[in-house]
């Protein structure tokens, strides 16, 4: 959402406000306008004073933070699946944490199961119940439940030099390399292997 575009009203600021507060977005990505050289809105008519749009911006801040927290309040309790990811949470480490994403794209930060046979590898899909919510992330502090993926297993490859460590191929046809026939591709492709 970007906030004080020229010509943005009071009225059409309560308006965002009022959509935020009925859409009860998990979160958003916010902005302030600012004028652009070269862009036609740099020269529109009605440009918002700097310190108008900072007050709504600071305002519109504080009420998505107060729906993302409620929102994931409403979330401690339940089960989710979360995509394990690498480098997520800054204190993975120190906690003793793994972090992934749930489903609707919320930040997940789990326990890390101690045998390390059963440690979730990026790319991999956690199970967990969510325990703790804040208002950018939910805790799952307890069991976990893991389904070992092609993704994990490509992560792990990648992590040790496998021989899976080369670049992912999709099943996309190379630059320059000569077209395979019908008979050729129905014969490589996963539903006939």
């Amino acid at each position: 959402m970007i906030v004080g575009f020229p010509g943005e009203t009071d009225d059409d600021f309560a308006q965002t406000l009022d959509v935020v507060r009925e859409a009860k977005f998990a979160g958003a990505f916010t902005f302030q306008y600012s004028p652009r050289p070269g862009t036609p809105a740099a020269t529109l008519d009605e440009q918002v004073p700097k310190a108008v749009v900072q007050e709504r911006y600071e305002r519109l801040l504080a009420l998505q933070e107060d729906v993302s927290w409620a929102e994931n309040i409403r979330q401690v309790g339940r089960s989710v699946d979360v995509l394990v990811a690498e480098g997520e949470g800054r204190k993975d480490g120190a906690t003793h944490r793994l972090s992934g994403r749930a489903p609707d794209n919320r930040l997940v930060h789990f326990s890390m199961p101690t045998a390390v046979e059963a440690r979730p590898r990026p790319g991999d899909v956690a199970t967990v119940t969510l325990t703790y919510a804040a208002p950018h992330h939910l805790v799952a502090d307890g069991p976990v439940s893991v389904r070992r993926t092609r993704a994990g297993d490509a992560s792990e490859a990648r992590a040790t030099g496998g021989p899976a460590a080369s670049a992912v191929v999709l099943g996309m046809p190379t630059v320059g390399a000569p077209a395979a026939t019908p008979a050729v591709v129905a014969a490589n492709s996963p539903a006939c292997g």
